[in-house]
């Protein structure tokens, strides 16, 4: 990886031209940060969400993911059990309002849980609703360059724009960048998956033209692929097609003759991870993505009934990301604590979603049966810096656990959870790492949570 300077600190001193100030800045659009900056804003914080993007959805709308993972129950057979809603508060909420815009699917089994497909169109203009209704504001095409901080306590941000460099000046932010991009930028410590290995990023894309009841008639209705799928991918090979992930992803979409596509598995021409914090990897990565694309869509239209017709609608706008950096926080959620269920008095998001872990031509897969685990509140709060607490899936976490709790019905909890500790610490002068999990439990399941029900 090539140098590049990381550290740009500013003090109170910093002469920028002020974009604004307020009580919460946001930084990053993602499912955490849209429900931190709509829970801010809704509790009468001057709430501002700064997205590098002209949208909001973060790897789940700009990258695709598309669809509600974490959200139920496992069980033993998701194709004769019904779904069991697990998690609620503002997941819960959001999922409600794009169900009334008709944005997203019903569940559809995966494995031993369920997922919910959504349409990301519909969910960029419901989450921008939200939180301009709620009072906050929104800057898009903006990039956090810098920190402004004295000694270790955070007062902003510098933004990058079209225009140039401006300051945002904030009581309290939350880091929901997905990177943990504030605090690399003030030069604090963080961790990067196991000893620098990270989960493969992806390129998702949509086929249309299909006849999706002959497809799921041929396929089943687990949404990952039968074995027979990848017998016909092992003759594709044969044949000279390049398809480096054998076990792959399909499920319908809200739009009729329409199919979600995961199963691209990007690393480097040479064979290398891909780590798209490095711009090389990551435009490597992108150009990579779009050829197996083409890839896979030449594959499901030769082989796959009900695919005939089909053609690449669309590709996410870039490729979507599962692991970057994670904080080092005041608390950590461990490996163990996922496989054994682990429950918490001072847990702040459940998830009963499995290990999933993204390497290689299938993914390791550790699944939670009927139970789940909940995830400290000190994940989110980092070990040092004050005035900052972080909110996605750059909270502090071992490497497999992350594979776990990434998700976006836990991003959404993680961003609710942050929200209550920023307008907490505000109104009550105190600092995050002073809060107690309890006391920000008992205000999530104020808003619906239920958590320990």
């Amino acid at each position: 990886m090539k140098k590049y300077k990381s550290l740009i600190v500013f003090d109170s001193n910093c002469d920028l031209p002020v974009y604004d100030e307020v009580d919460v800045l946001v930084a990053g659009g993602g499912p955490a940060g849209i429900a931190a900056a709509e829970t801010a804003a809704r509790h009468n914080n001057k709430t501002l969400l700064v997205e590098r993007l002209g949208f909001l959805g973060g790897a789940s709308v700009a990258g695709y993911s598309g669809t509600f993972c974490g959200m139920f129950y496992g069980c033993d057979n998701p194709l004769e059990e019904e779904p069991r809603q697990a998690v609620f508060g503002w997941t819960n909420k959001f999922y409600e309002a794009l169900k009334e815009k008709n944005g997203v699917t019903e569940p559809q089994p995966y494995g031993k849980t369920f997922l919910v497909p959504h349409n990301p169109q519909i969910f960029k203009e419901v989450a921008e609703d939200m939180i301009l209704e709620a009072g906050g504001k929104i800057l898009y095409h903006s990039t956090i360059v810098g920190v402004i901080k004295d000694f270790d306590e955070f007062k902003g941000v510098v933004i990058d724009t079209k225009s140039g460099l401006a300051q945002i000046r904030s009581k309290v932010m939350i880091d929901a960048t997905g990177d943990a991009d504030i605090i690399y930028r003030a030069g604090y410590e963080y961790t990067m998956g196991d000893n620098g290995v990270i989960q493969n990023p992806t390129m998702i894309f949509r086929l249309g033209g299909v006849d999706v009841k002959k497809f799921f008639d041929y396929w089943g209705e687990d949404r990952i692929s039968p074995d027979k799928v990848t017998e016909a991918m092992k003759q594709a090979i044969e044949e000279g097609a390049e398809l480096p992930r054998l076990k792959v992803w399909v499920y319908h979409t809200t739009r009729p003759n329409e199919l979600f596509m995961n199963v691209t598995l990007l690393t480097g021409r040479d064979g290398h991870l891909l780590n798209v914090c490095d711009p090389d990897d990551h435009t490597e990565a992108e150009q990579v993505a779009r050829k197996q694309v083409n890839e896979y869509a030449k594959f499901f239209k030769e082989y796959i009934p009900g695919c005939e017709a089909s053609f690449v609608n669309d590709l996410s706008c870039e490729v979507g990301v599962r692991q970057t950096r994670s904080i080092v926080g005041i608390d950590k959620l461990l490996n163990e604590d996922v496989k054994n269920a682990r429950k918490r008095s001072d847990g702040i998001v459940a998830c009963p979603w499995p290990i999933e872990l993204h390497n290689g031509e299938k993914p390791y897969l550790f699944w939670l049966i009927n139970d789940y685990y909940e995830v400290p509140y000190g994940a989110l709060v980092p070990a040092v810096g004050e005035n900052l607490i972080v909110a996605g899936r750059n909270l502090s976490a071992e490497h497999h656990a992350l594979a776990s709790c990434r998700v976006i019905s836990q991003c959404f909890g993680y961003g609710h959870a942050a929200a209550l500790a920023a307008d907490k610490s505000i109104k009550e002068n105190i600092k995050f790492r002073d809060i107690k999990g309890e006391e920000i439990r008992k205000l999530l399941n104020e808003e619906d949570a239920r958590l320990g029900e």
